[in-house]
């Protein structure tokens, strides 16, 4: 498999506590996304957050993966819709950390219930960003509906 590299920015202006930042893709693909700390930890009124965009990227890894898996098992997904949410608390010692990974995921396919379980098992550990996320200690659930 080949390296893939992806890479963005972020322009920050100020102290962490009064500053904020613009987020851009190199690819183009979102242009700027604001993020200072009060969206980060109360509400976000807009803006997003790092945790934000890690929960972006875990979906959308999870749905591929799993669109692969049910393709390769012969029922492949009519549609996959996936919501993470990622939870990051203190952890004494460490300090914040990313502790836990939720993702829900409902897909539309012909698998049966145990051909899809075995499914979402298979893309969980094909997903990198599960991968990424255990090493790191997080918990990372998957429920299906």
């Amino acid at each position: 498999m080949p390296r893939i590299e992806r890479s963005a920015s972020i322009a920050w202006r100020g102290s962490v506590a009064r500053g904020s930042g613009a987020l851009t893709a190199a690819s183009g693909a979102f242009g700027e996304l604001p993020v200072t700390l009060a969206s980060r930890i109360g509400d976000p009124e807009g803006k997003t957050s790092p945790e934000e965009l890690l929960a972006a990227a875990h979906a959308a890894c999870f749905a591929m993966s799993l669109g692969s898996e049910l393709a390769r098992d012969g029922t492949p997904p009519e549609a996959i819709d996936v919501r993470c949410t990622v939870r990051m608390d203190e952890v004494e010692g460490q300090g914040h950390q990313i502790v836990g990974s939720r993702l829900e995921v409902r897909a539309q396919s012909e698998a049966s219930p145990d051909a899809l379980a075995a499914a979402l098992t298979r893309a969980d550990e094909g997903c990198p960003f599960s991968a990424l996320l255990k090493r790191a200690g997080a918990d990372v659930q998957i429920s299906s509906g």
